[in-house]
Formats: structure tokens, sequence, C-alpha cells
């Protein structure tokens, strides 16, 4: 409440966030947890960006991606896929990817999950979806979780009909190369994490979770499933097929 000169009071609105306020991650989180409407904001070197609507293109891509990833997920314990999870990189970037997936705490991964529920550090894998190479994704996002260490960054250029697919190596992101066997990309974090990108831009679901269960079905992934969690075989079980996906 403040005083009128006339001696009433009027309530003074707690501070929002605006499109280029310049903020420290403790006072942007404060903020954004006042505004449920919000769907999407961002905090990059310490400037607001917020996003007002999400057109189809977009938002079927993010599915899709989504999909892909969690259904990598289950048959491999010791990792978590999310969709939008608020993440905290540093006290001037906060962020929200489309999808994240990462390896648990108790598994080894890099992230964590603070007292309020938000992620904190860059997760193993992200993918976002930009509307082309112009995009915010496609420009200052690379820079950012490079330098935060995201092993590998997922990129699904809308306009352009293009995914681009980097991996971490001395501080910079170098693009993931089609298998010159089969034509799919693989990640180099996650083995078995197989992706048909001709198919995933097509809309082509069925073929890209036959590709992704081949890598599941590998010894590759049956290793990295061990070595996180042993006992991952009773706790979550095994995939039979593309159908069980």
């Amino acid at each position: 409440m403040a005083g009128n000169s006339d001696g009433t009071f009027r309530r003074i609105r707690p501070p929002v966030l605006h499109n280029g306020d310049t903020l420290r991650a403790d006072e942007y989180l404060r903020r954004f947890c006042r505004m449920p409407e919000v769907k999407k904001a961002e905090l990059i070197g310490g400037v607001v960006f917020m996003e007002h609507r999400v057109c189809v293109g977009h938002g079927d891509a993010a599915s899709d991606l989504m999909s892909w990833l969690s259904r990598y997920s289950v048959p491999t314990a010791g990792t978590q896929g999310s969709i939008r999870v608020t993440t905290r990189l540093d006290d001037d970037n906060v962020v929200q990817p489309d999808v994240t997936l990462s390896i648990e705490s108790a598994a080894g991964g890099r992230t964590a999950h603070s007292a309020d529920g938000y992620l904190v550090g860059g997760a193993e894998l992200v993918a976002e979806v930009a509307m082309n190479s112009d995009s915010f994704d496609a420009v200052m996002k690379p820079r950012l979780y490079a330098k935060h260490g995201v092993a590998e960054y997922v990129l699904w250029r809308v306009e352009d009909e293009a995914i681009d697919w980097w991996t971490l190596r001395d501080g910079a992101y170098h693009a993931v190369e089609p298998d010159p066997a089969d034509g799919l990309l693989k990640s180099a974090v996650y083995p078995g994490l197989w992706l048909d990108k001709g198919a995933m831009l097509r809309g082509d679901v069925p073929a890209v979770l036959a590709a992704l269960h081949l890598g599941l079905a590998s010894p590759e992934h049956a290793a990295f499933v061990a070595k996180l969690h042993p006992d991952a075989g009773a706790a979550r079980g095994t995939l039979a097929g593309p159908a069980d996906l």
C-alpha cells in the first residue's frame, strides 16, 4: 500500500516481467512466479525475453521431439526427459528449453533440482524448435549452451525444414554427421539415441520410432543402461518393438 495526498491508500502492484527488463536470476524468478499466464519467458545475459504465442508448426515439432526423447528415456533408467522446464544456468541466464534429456544426478548427471523446483545446470542434451536460421534459438542459444557445457544441442528449424544436431568438443559445437552405414544420426552422449532425420521432418513418427528402437536394441544402449543403473531391467523393463513405443 502507498499513501495518497488525501489520506487514502492505493495498492501497488508487485513488479512483473517485461521484454527487455534487465534482472538477475533471483528477481527474474520471483516475478515469473507471479505470472502464471506467461508460458514462455527466459533470462539471457541478464535480459528478459518473453514469447507471447506459439505457432502450430512450433508446437507440433516440439511434441514430436518430446515423443522421441521420452521414448528413449523410458527404457533408459537414470535419464529424464522434460518439456519446457525452467532451467537456471547462472545468475544471468534462466532458460526454458523446448525439450531436455538429462542424466539424473544420482546416476552422475550434471543437473540438480533446486528447492523451489527448478533445474539447475545445463542438461546433457537440449532440443529447441526455431522458426528459421535467424531465430533466437539458432543464433544466441548455441553460444549460451556451449558455455554451460550442454553436451548436445538439437535444433529443428521449422521454416527451413531442417534439423541440426551438434555435439560439444573442446568448448565448441560440431555437427553430428549421419552414420554412413544406415544414414541415421546417433548421439555421442546417449548410446542408442538414434534419429531418422528425414522421417522426423516429414512427420513420419512410426519411422522415427522404428529407428529409435534399433538403437535401443543395440549393445551400446544395454551397456549404457548397465552403467547408469545396474538394476534398470528390473526397474523399467525393456521394449519389445516399435509398437510398444
